[in-house]
Order: structure tokens, then sequence, then C-alpha cells
């Protein structure tokens, strides 16, 4: 794990930057443009992990944790909370951006004959082109990117799902070839500009390889057979194919937090507007009471406990001597008339309810204003109010994933190895990468103690803090954890799919037959086509998972 260095330079303006696959009909030819001709790769690599890294946090921190009930919003709420997308929701074209800047390393790589910085980026192209289809569905893959090659390439054909994910196999086991040999072994390696792993070619190895476990597990339900053969490969043989295993290794890039662009998204060094997206973001019921119940020590390093307790009273008033809010039943009365939820009286940690209407006024609130900071919710830790710090971090890929990952495949009788060794082994790793690791055997002693299959699935939902994605897509293949809607929920179940956009609907024909390829929902509702966020890409179609 390295931090964004000041010294760097990323080079996005002056790459070949293009959108996926259309408009390159009006591409001019520019002598001095960079190229794989002219680049210098050390240059390339910081520029795609970074740009991975924020995708990573946009979307874990994002709107998904909002679907997976990490997080709620109290304004400007409607895409976080209540999954009103659409198709202008989403679009995938600064993933395509990211993967011309990585084809362009790569390419540069095997002309030069760059070992590790080949290996670097197919594992980046195997990231992107994952989060593309797992997100989307079928998409541009084989052709993409291809767009100054003529106009033949200008509206790419859409790959299957299967196509696509045998495709990013074949990459990360390249890339685990190529990063196979001693550190010495390999050249023009600049350690400052690897903003993930400085220049470590083992630990890139590492990565490599529990990205094809990640993805051969994504195809567990879809594909039992293929995904039982594939992980079976690597766990098999763990020299041949070396895992992230330990905290330590795990694939992180942090944040400057010079600039408003290279600092935590809910930072209030930069962002300073009382309703900026530090008080809009508040915890999310689901995920405090699930870890309260597990009396779980993360819960105090990713919020604060509220301000301001609630006590039941005869009289409304505050104590100031205790700072706790006494409220009568007349006044409870009234507030449950309006809001139409309980009070919460906890005197420690309370979360937002799921797709609350009056997120503002939740649990007797005095502002009611959007996005504002309520007395009686925890807001998230004051550790992200700063712009960076050591726990704010982009993580990719973690230790706690992967032994989470082998637990279920030893449930299946994939691994050696008992499900409860791996699934004891992944909490204490995500504890240690929180700072807490001190705790881990007092809460391994307690209600987090291993009883079943669903206990992976929810301490690895819980692990996936700040990179919820990962968890939104284990419920789709599991139906797990339980996750229900709320009142304002656009629909009454949870999402499947981002929509495809509306510009790649108009310009590239080849959309039509991706969509019509998707298998529509009893939650699909009103969308005028098989373009739904709850329709079934072809990974979920036949599981009936997880609805």
């Amino acid at each position: 794990m390295n931090q964004i260095k000041n010294k760097f330079t990323i080079v996005v303006l002056g790459l070949l930057v293009l959108v996926s696959c259309h408009g390159l009909e009006e591409l001019n030819e520019n002598p001095d443009k960079i190229g794989s001709d002219n680049v210098d790769p050390n240059l390339l690599v910081p520029t795609v992990i970074n740009g991975v890294g924020k995708t990573v946090v946009g979307l874990g921190f994002g709107d998904l944790a909002g679907v997976m009930q990490h997080t709620q919003k109290d304004g400007w709420s409607s895409g976080h909370n209540a999954y009103d997308w659409s198709n202008d929701s989403h679009s995938w074209n600064s993933y395509y951006s990211l993967l011309i800047n990585d084809k362009t390393l790569i390419e540069k790589a095997e002309t030069d004959n760059l070992d590790f910085h080949r290996g670097v980026g197919l594992i980046m192209k195997s990231y992107l082109f994952g989060l593309l289809t797992d997100l989307w569905g079928d998409a541009p893959y084989t052709n993409a990117l291809r767009g100054d090659e003529g106009a033949e390439f200008f509206d790419a054909t859409f790959d299957g799902q299967k196509t696509i994910y045998e495709g990013i196999q074949a990459d990360l086991e390249i890339a685990n070839g190529l990063l196979s040999k001693s550190q010495d072994s390999y050249f023009s390696i600049n350690e400052a500009q690897d903003i993930l792993y400085g220049g470590d070619v083992a630990k890139w190895r590492k990565f490599a390889n529990s990205l094809s476990l990640r993805y051969y597990m994504r195809l567990s339900a879809k594909e039992p057979g293929l995904a039982e053969q594939g992980i079976k490969k690597i766990l098999s043989n763990s020299s041949q194919f070396p895992l992230i295993l330990t905290s330590e290794d795990d694939a992180n890039m942090a944040y400057v937090g010079n600039t408003s662009g290279d600092s935590w998204p809910t930072n209030t060094k930069f962002d300073t507007d009382p309703q900026g997206s530090y008080f809009r973001v508040k915890m999310a019921a689901t995920l405090v009471d699930a870890m309260q119940a597990l009396d779980d020590p993360r819960l105090g390093v990713w919020a604060n406990k509220i301000e301001q307790p609630l006590v039941l009273d005869v009289t409304d008033y505050v104590d100031d001597s205790t700072g706790e809010r006494h409220i009568s039943q007349a006044s409870v009365d009234a507030y449950i008339n309006t809001v139409g939820y309980p009070v919460d009286y906890d005197n420690d940690y309370v979360g937002l309810p799921t797709a609350l209407t009056f997120g503002a006024a939740y649990n007797l609130s005095e502002n009611v204003n959007q996005g504002s900071y309520n007395l009686h919710v925890s807001q998230l830790n004051d550790i992200y109010k700063e712009a960076s710090g050591d726990l704010l971090q982009a993580r990719l890929i973690s230790a706690a994933e992967v032994n989470f990952i082998i637990a279920e495949a030893a449930s299946k009788g994939w691994a050696s190895g008992s499900a409860e060794q791996y699934y004891n082994e992944g909490i204490k790793q995500s504890l240690n990468a929180w700072g807490v690791g001190d705790s881990y055997g007092d809460y391994i002693s307690g209600s987090a103690a291993y009883s079943g299959f669903e206990d992976i699935i929810t301490q690895k939902w819980i692990a996936s803090w700040s990179s919820a994605t990962e968890a939104w897509f284990d419920y789709r293949r599991t139906g797990l954890p339980n996750l229900q809607t709320g009142p304002a929920s656009k629909r009454p179940a949870l999402p499947l799919r981002f929509y495809y956009h509306i510009n790649e609907i108009d310009n590239n024909s080849n959309s039509t037959e991706a969509i019509d390829k998707l298998e529509p929902t009893q939650y699909k509702g009103d969308d005028v086509s098989n373009n739904s966020a709850w329709s079934k890409m072809w990974l979920l179609q036949g599981t009936n998972k997880p609805y």
C-alpha cells in the first residue's frame, strides 16, 4: 500500500481518452498525441490506479453503500437510499477512458519488454472489465478500445458476460506468470509511481490471483462446475497461485488530501457546506443494529456516537449535566404520527432506517433541513471529515475478502480445511485492517462465533465497509444479507444492475441486442424495455437469486 505521491504527474490530459465505443468519427489525428510509442509507462501506472481507486470508493462509499444499507442519506438521497435510477444515472465512459490509458500501458510494456508493467496493466484491465460486466451485464470487450483502427469499430459489439469473465481469467493467468520472477529480475520500476504496492512484484502477483478467485466465486451460482474447477486450481497450489491472505497485502490506495480532487469524498476541508457530503451521510440502521448485536469493535471506528441521547419522561427538557434530551409521550406520539417511525432511545449508536421518507426529521431531530447535523443519529466517525488519513483508503481487494471466499469454498467442499477456520481468519484480517485486531479473541468467542454459511456472507458484508460494491454482487448471487426495502424505495426489491446509459443506447445500435438478452423480473415496473435495474443479466438468469 502506498500513498499517491505529490510529485507524480497524472497524464490524463495528455493521453488519448476515448469514449468506449462510439464517437471516433470526429477524432483528429494529432502527431503530438501520447501513445504507446512515446509514453513513459511509469506515468501511466498511477493514472490508471488512481482512476480505479476513485471509482471503487465512488461506488462502494457512494450509492451502493446505500443499496447495501451501510449508510443512508438524509438529504438529496433518492439515488442512494431509494435506487431512483434511470437510463441517465450511470455512464461507463470513465471506465473505458481508463481502459484506453491502460491499453496504452500494456502496449508500451509489450514493446519495451517490461513484464512488471504489462502484468500491472493486465490486472487493472481485468479489474475494470470485471466492474463493467458486474455492474451492467454484457458490454463491449473483444472489439472495444479499437475506434482508432477504423470506422468498423465505432459501434463495438457487446460481448456476453461469460466471454468477458473468461477473458478476465486468461489475462489474470498471464499476469500471474509475468509476475512470478524474483524482484531483482525486473527493471524500469519506479516505486514512487506505483501508488498501490510501491513496485512490490510479489504483492501484485497475489493481487492477480486474488482477483481470479473473486471472479470464479462470482460464477458459482451460474456456472458452478467452472467455478469449482477454477477455485480448486488456485487453492491447491499456493506456490503457483499465491494469494492476499494478510491485511498487510491488501490492495489499498491512500488519498493525498492536497486538493478536493485527491481527498476523501466526505472531507470537510474542501467541502465546508454545513449541508455538504459529510453531513448528508449517516450510518444505516441495518448495519448499526447488526454490529451492535455482535458487539462489533469496528462500529466505533466507522461511526460517531450520538451527541444527545433521548430519554422518555413526563416533560420535555434538556439535562445540561448529562447531555440528555428528555421527551414526553405527547412529543413522541406527535413525532410518530408525522414520521411514521418509533423513537430510538439507544445511548450510543443510532442509524437511519432504509429509504426513510422524512430522513432529516428522524429520531426527533429539531433541525429538519436536508443533510443537516442530527443530534440523535450517528454521523460517520470524524476521520471521514479529513481529507486523508491512515484509514481513508480505496480498498480494491482485501485479505478479509479472500479468506471469506475460501470459507465459502470450503463450505461447498471446494477447499480443504474448515469453513470456520477461514471465516475466523477473514474476521481477524478485517479487524487488523481497521486497527482493532486486539479485540479478535473476545469478538470471535461471542455472538460472532461461526454457526453456518449465512455468517460468512454477513461478515463479508460488514467487512466491505467503504467497498460495498462487492457486497452487492454477493447479495445478488446469494440473497444475503436478507435486506429489505423502505417506504421511499423505487421498487419493493433491491436493484440488480445499472441501466445502460441513454447515450450508449442512442449511439450504439448493438445495445439493442444486449437489452433484449436481459431477463425482466416482476419488479421491472414501468421501465419501457428490458433495460431495467430490476432485470437479470446472464450471470443471474436461472439461478433463482436473489429473487
